[in-house]
């Protein structure tokens, strides 16, 4: 790694925590930059899952006062979260090569779309817990099929995952948007931790750019979330979505 390269990638990383904690999107950002560092596309995958796991425990342990009230309904949905983030690890790290390189424009692309979409998914979820409830049902198959889904292109790519989650369970669970945002947290850093280990034993982790990216991804999460309110998260999504867009269409013309 150049001096040069070491730069890009913790300024990447440095950006991925900013935007993780304001609007979401970080690994638009920060897997770019291991490619354009020169590694291959699945070894940039699996780096970039690695360096911002960081970022998910942070936000995990922030919503941790929501996430107690609500305990059997997170180990029930980390469960199915952490065999969809197996399956999207094996997936990835047993299909051939060329299999993701291939595809790894259109997951971009996916992310990109995802992270657009953001603002009027969020308020489909606001509506959607106003819908008259009992007790939200957390066992219901349709749910738990949709969240292995979700898991496993999470442990695949993951880029989108916190927006596709959010989807989902705003759909099947009527309740408070902070109580669904801390379980999502939570289920992304379950499927994220599924898929370190994983890639740490088996995978091919370029534990340089790790050494990189994972503590400047921290850093910026720290200052991102003390930005938050001062930020425009609107303006952010806008650059990040500008930025992923650009990135998959060179990626597509090769």
């Amino acid at each position: 790694m150049t001096p040069l390269e070491g730069a890009l990638l913790a300024l990447a990383g440095l950006g991925a925590g900013i935007a993780n904690a304001v609007a979401g999107g970080g690994s638009l950002l920060s897997f770019p930059a291991l490619l354009a560092a020169g590694y291959p596309a699945v070894d940039a995958n699996v780096t970039n899952t690695v360096s911002l796991w960081p970022g998910y425990l942070s936000g995990g342990l922030a919503y941790r006062d929501d996430l107690r009230a609500q305990r059997d309904r997170v180990v029930a949905l980390a469960v199915t979260g952490a065999l969809g983030g197996a399956a999207g690890t094996v997936l990835l790290l047993v299909a051939p090569p060329d299999v993701f390189e291939a595809i790894v424009p259109y997951l971009v692309l996916v992310a990109v779309g995802l992270l657009a979409a953001q603002p009027r998914i969020a308020a489909r979820v606001r509506r959607q817990r106003d819908r008259p409830a009992a007790r939200p049902d957390h066992h219901g198959l349709p749910l738990h099929v949709s969240i292995f889904a979700a898991a496993t292109y999470g442990g695949y790519f993951g880029g989108g995952l916190g927006v596709i989650l959010l989807a989902v369970l705003g759909i099947f669970l009527p309740d408070d948007l902070t109580r669904l945002n801390g379980l999502k947290n939570a289920l992304s850093l379950v499927i994220n931790t599924v898929a370190l280990v994983g890639f740490a034993l088996f995978g091919p982790v370029a534990w340089a750019a790790v050494a990189v990216i994972g503590p400047a991804s921290l850093a910026g999460g720290v200052v991102g979330s003390r930005l938050a309110r001062r930020l425009s998260a609107t303006v952010l999504r806008r650059v990040v979505v500008a930025w992923g867009t650009a990135v998959a269409i060179r990626l597509l013309v090769g």
